[in-house]
C-alpha cells in the first residue's frame, strides 16, 4: 500500500482509521427505518442484512417498462410506503396521470432478505392477487441489490416479470448500490503499525527542529538541521565502533627485530681478529 511508504501519508492513514472506529463504536450510522419491515422469519441475522442496505431507505426508487401498447412503471421503497401508498413496499402503476391503476406487488409486512458477500436480496410478498395468471396467488417483488463501489445508490431496473407459471409468480427488479460492498480489510503487521507510529515521530522531529533552529534560533545552512553536533558526533563515535568491534588487528603495532643467525661460530674469537695486528 502506497501511502504507508510516505511517514505523513501513514499518519493520515492511521488517524482515519481511528476516526472510523469512534464512529462506529458511537453508533452514528446506526438508523432505525429498517424496523418498518415485518421479517417473515424473524431473526438476528437478516436483521442485520437489512442494516446493510439502510443507505436505500427514505426514499422512492421508480423504473418504467413496456409490454406491446402499455406502459407500466414500478415504485419500489425500502421499509417505507412506496409513492404513499399504505404498506406497500412495491407498487405498479399502469396508464396515464388522469386514468392510472396501482397495483400493491408487495408488501414490506411480509419481507425476507438473503445477505450474501457484495449482494442482498429482498423479497416482499403478500401482494394483490392476480387476476387470472398464477392461479391467482398473491404477488411477489423480488429486489436483486448489487455491489458498485461507484454508486452510492444506482436506479431501479426491471429485469422481468414472471407469470407463465402456476405457481410462485414474481416480479423481479435490480438495483446496485456501494452499501452492500463488503468492507475493505486493512491488515496491518504489529511492525507495520510501528514502523508508521516511527515514521511519524520522526516526521514531527525533523520539522519541528527545523522550524525551531530557523525561526528561533536563527541558524542557517547545516546548522538548521535540529540537534547537528550531537548526530555528527554520533556518525563519528559509530565509524569508531565499528573499527572497534570489525577489525582484527592488533591494536599497538610490535617493535621491529631482525633475526639472529642460526648457523654455528666455529672460529676463536681471537683468533678472527688477528689478520688486524700490524705484521
Amino acid at each position: 500500500m502506497q501511502v504507508l511508504m510516505h511517514p505523513i501519508g501513514g499518519c493520515l492513514f492511521m488517524w482515519t482509521l481511528i476516526i472510523q472506529l469512534v464512529l462506529q463504536g458511537s453508533g452514528v450510522y446506526a438508523d432505525d427505518a429498517t424496523k418498518n419491515c415485518k421479517l417473515t422469519f424473524e431473526s438476528e441475522s437478516e436483521r442485520k442484512v437489512l442494516q446493510r442496505i439502510e443507505p436505500l431507505s427514505h426514499k422512492n426508487f421508480t423504473a418504467e417498462t413496456k409490454i406491446g401498447e402499455d406502459k407500466y412503471s414500478y415504485v419500489f421503497q425500502l421499509c417505507g410506503d412506496a409513492g404513499g401508498v399504505p404498506g406497500a413496499g412495491v407498487i405498479q402503476v399502469e396508464g396515464q396521470k388522469t386514468e392510472k391503476k396501482v397495483t400493491v406487488i408487495g408488501m414490506y409486512n411480509a419481507t425476507e432478505v438473503i445477505g450474501g458477500s457484495d449482494y442482498v436480496w429482498l423479497v416482499y410478498g403478500n401482494g394483490e392477487k392476480y387476476d387470472t395468471h398464477c392461479s391467482q396467488e398473491q404477488r411477489k417483488a423480488i429486489l436483486m441489490i448489487f455491489c458498485n463501489r461507484n454508486l452510492n445508490v444506482g436506479q431501479l431496473e426491471v429485469v422481468q416479470e414472471n407469470r407463465e407459471r402456476e405457481q410462485n409468480c414474481f416480479y423481479q427488479f435490480k438495483i446496485e448500490s456501494s452499501a452492500v460492498c463488503p468492507a475493505l480489510e486493512y491488515k496491518l503487521s504489529t511492525g507495520s503499525i510501528l514502523l508508521i507510529i516511527a515514521f511519524c515521530l520522526l516526521t514531527v522531529y525533523l520539522i519541528g527542529g527545523f522550524l525551531y533552529q530557523r525561526l528561533i534560533m536563527g541558524a542557517k545552512g547545516m546548522e538548521q538541521f535540529p540537534n547537528y553536533a550531537f548526530w555528527t558526533e554520533v556518525g563519528n563515535l559509530s565509524a569508531d565502533g565499528c573499527d572497534f568491534v570489525c577489525r582484527s588487528r592488533d591494536r599497538e603495532e610490535p617493535p621491529t627485530y631482525t633475526g639472529v643467525s642460526t648457523e654455528p661460530l666455529d672460529e676463536d674469537p681471537d683468533e678472527r681478529d688477528d689478520h688486524l695486528l700490524p705484521m
